[in-house]
């Protein structure tokens, strides 16, 4: 038996997020039923790195599997590709050692977050349709998310989860052709962190939340707090650093 490291890009519209959901297509089911045929159509089980929402699209998922085949790295690849929707691919896969873990393993994570304002239509399902914004202002709320935070006042609450701390290295707001990008790296993100932390910094552009708000509900976490959460669409999952 071995263990493979898979990396993926998708085009989350499609699809109802990274989880396997009954009666509802997800990146997991069409992966693992691809994968499927190739251990004599038993399932093989896929541990993603993370958890992206419906509509969330991926430049740079990873997950691992256990598999046993005859088949060599690059023919394992041709052969899940072959099987997969054609907004599901894999352009990386390569045996890795048993004690790899997509998810724990993980030291950074990369997102990034598309705001248009823009008449492209080919932004629709990519991009957040906004007017446009100030971007040093915006940023002048991105650099209050550096460092380490307890993030609680901006994701979804699970009671299961006692540790809301992340650290965050980059938070930075970019402007390119009515694009607004918002790049973000951390060593892990909560439940729809990014996107509220995008929708709340949007608001602050249209003054519905102060930027010293903004400060306290980092330095004094709520978990019942009124914030601003960004549409899944804008958001991608651009890569994830193992060293």
């Amino acid at each position: 038996m071995s263990r493979y490291k898979i990396m993926i890009k998708y085009d989350g519209t499609n699809y109802f997020g990274w989880q396997i959901q009954l009666d509802k297509p997800t990146i997991q089911s069409e992966i693992e039923k691809a994968i499927s045929p190739l251990n004599d159509d038993k399932r093989v089980a896929i541990t993603g790195a993370g958890r992206t929402d419906t509509g969330v699209h991926a430049f740079g998922q990873v997950a691992h599997f256990n598999l046993e085949s005859k088949l060599s790295e690059q023919q394992l690849l041709k052969a899940i590709n072959a099987r997969l929707p054609l907004d599901i691919r894999i352009p990386e896969l390569i045996k890795i050692d048993d004690d790899f873990h997509a998810r724990y393993s993980a030291k950074k994570r990369y997102y990034t977050y598309q705001c248009y304002y823009g008449e492209n239509l080919l932004y629709n399902n990519q991009a957040w349709k906004i007017e446009k914004q100030n971007v040093v202002e915006l940023n002048r709320f991105a650099e209050k998310i550096l460092g380490k935070h307890d993030f609680l006042s901006f994701s979804k609450l699970n009671k299961q989860l006692d540790n809301t701390i992340c650290e965050i290295f980059q938070s930075e707001w970019f402007e390119s052709e009515k694009m607004l990008t918002f790049k973000v790296c951390g060593n892990r993100f909560l439940h729809h962190m990014v996107r509220y932390l995008v929708g709340t910094m949007i608001a602050g552009m249209e003054g519905k939340i102060s930027i010293e708000h903004f400060v306290k509900l980092l330095d004094n976490p709520q978990n019942d707090v009124k914030i601003f959460k960004a549409p899944p669409q804008g958001l991608i999952l651009i890569g994830i650093d193992y060293d």
